[in-house]
């Protein structure tokens, strides 16, 4: 009988808990403006295939003292200026975020070393709903894609939900 009423509390449960995100990462690359610059930026896609929205809230990287999610925006005078947005980007269901140049990004502020051609920086991308996603970001200073996401690649793996 405790055994039938375990597998039936166990069974509603999972129709209450959320279907989270699939969340996929493409094109990521990492550069900086020279080799001796104290900061950085990483560019990607990332795809959510899942049937529920999701929200990028946080980024952070040993590659750096600190790493933020930032955008760009222009002010009253025609002037683009970057900022940092301490709410996150949301992440449609079936749908992406582009992190591109002079857009959304990932800031690498106050780098542990210069990046260098064809070395990694590892991201941890924290979502609401699908935890941590942990991703191996290649350094291409050679990359001249100004907005637009062509090619490279970047490797991701889950971590944790914690």
């Amino acid at each position: 009988m405790l055994k039938t009423t375990f597998l039936a509390g166990a069974a509603a449960l999972g129709l209450v808990l959320p279907a989270f995100a699939e969340i996929t990462v493409e094109n990521a690359y990492a550069r900086s403006a020279s080799p001796m610059a104290k900061s950085g930026a990483a560019f990607m896609l990332i795809h959510n295939s899942g049937e529920t929205a999701d929200r990028l809230i946080a980024v952070s990287s040993d590659a750096a003292a600190r790493t933020e999610l930032h955008t760009h925006l222009e002010d009253g005078n025609g002037v683009m200026r970057m900022v940092h947005v301490e709410e996150g980007f949301e992440l449609p269901a079936e749908g992406m975020i582009a992190m591109q140049r002079g857009g959304k990004h990932v800031m690498l502020m106050g780098l542990n070393d210069a990046m260098e051609q064809g070395e990694t920086v590892t991201i941890t991308l924290t979502f609401e709903q699908a935890g941590d996603v942990v991703i191996e970001v290649p350094v291409d200073l050679e990359r001249q894609d100004h907005g637009g996401m062509q090619h490279g690649t970047g490797t991701m793996k889950h971590g944790s939900d914690s």
